[in-house]
């Protein structure tokens, strides 16, 4: 399998994440796309350990059942492993070079860059364009890597269920991809810096963009998961009652001032706190935009708390709002659902490559 590498057949995005698989199918006609299925098939407690797979057996389990659920007829996915398991470099190379004399040139330099012998990573390259600034001859070239067994859990998950890994991506870039979707109803100059907070089960990452592209990325482990530990706790239940009343509805009245809303201010805390790791590590002050997903951007109330925090303009993320629907998904549930989809359709974006 060619890992990072673009391809043209239709592939399934398949995102696994830490506390559940999303699966997206996309077609497109002409300039404009159409969600033709989509899966979200919750994952059991730490199969996935900060984006690391744990339980193959379980994750595998969970594809399967996204893929029965979104009843698609394809059998070729995208995937990604995490980009705090990738790594990343953009080498300068002669434009004149042949593919396979490039492709020297690269296997040669990554050995400075990559802390493991060759052997034990998968690794790809991708040509960029012209070098900023360089001589005309030189191209900028993006070299990824990562060890084998972080491409391989991902491979053999989806094997095990049925499905050929055609694509190996890595998450920042899949989400990359996704960003292109909503950039145009964000507003604004294209030359705006914009950030994105995905706040997921277990983890939370800030992405920063510039110009559509990324710039700065950071993880910390902050996450939904603490709203459904503090869920149990505060009213007897089980991890597995809490979920469900927590999707479903039926808490107490105390529910909301007494649990939901110091959640609420705990992720805008967490956010300012990433936003302050970003300004002191770059020549920014403030952001032009801050766009929220995850599983929890989709908490009530929560946009609204995070931008008083913040001081910033905040919208969720939803990368389908542009789309057309397939007429056997519901689209209430998959608005709904969409902030948590931006890795998973960046990587069914693939496809069309």
């Amino acid at each position: 399998m060619g890992s990072f590498t673009k391809k043209s057949a239709p592939v399934l995005g398949i995102d696994i994440g830490s506390a559940a698989v999303k699966l997206v199918e996309l077609k497109r006609s002409g300039d404009r796309y159409q969600v033709e299925s989509y899966a979200v098939e919750p994952l059991p407690r730490d199969a996935v350990v900060e984006k690391n797979i744990s339980d193959l057996e379980a994750v595998s389990r969970a594809v399967r059942s996204a893929v029965k659920r979104s009843q698609t007829k394809l059998k070729e996915a995208a995937t990604a492993v995490p980009a705090s398991a990738a790594i990343s470099r953009t080498l300068v190379l002669d434009s004149s070079l042949g593919e396979e004399e490039m492709e020297g040139q690269v296997n040669l330099q990554a050995e400075q860059y990559i802390p493991y012998p060759l052997e034990e990573v998968n690794l790809d390259f991708e040509v960029r364009g012209q070098a900023a600034g360089g001589d005309a001859g030189e191209v900028e070239v993006l070299l990824v890597a990562s060890r084998n067994e972080n491409v391989e859990a991902r491979v053999d998950a989806l094997s095990d269920a049925g499905l050929t890994a055609k694509v190996m991506d890595v998450d920042s870039y899949a989400l990359e991809n996704a960003f292109e979707l909503i950039r145009p109803s964000l507003g604004g100059e294209s030359n705006q810096t914009v950030a994105m907070i995905d706040i997921g089960a277990t983890v939370t990452t800030l992405t920063v963009f510039e110009q559509g592209q990324i710039v700065y990325t950071r993880d910390q482990v902050f996450g939904g998961r603490q709203l459904t530990e503090e869920i149990a706790r505060r009213f007897d239940m089980d991890q597995e009652e809490a979920e469900r009343y927590q999707k479903q509805g039926g808490l107490p009245d105390s529910y909301e001032s007494e649990v939901l809303q110091p959640f609420r201010e705990a992720m805008a805390q967490q956010v300012n706190r990433s936003m302050q790791f970003f300004f002191g590590a770059s020549h920014h002050s403030s952001v032009d935009q801050l766009v929220i997903a995850g599983g929890c951007a989709g908490i009530d109330g929560a946009s609204d708390v995070i931008a008083d925090a913040t001081s910033t303009e905040t919208v969720v993320a939803n990368p389908f709002s542009q789309m057309s629907v397939s007429s056997r998904i519901k689209p209430q549930q998959l608005a709904g659902d969409a902030p948590a989809l931006m890795t998973a359709c960046g990587l069914a974006l693939r496809s069309f490559d």
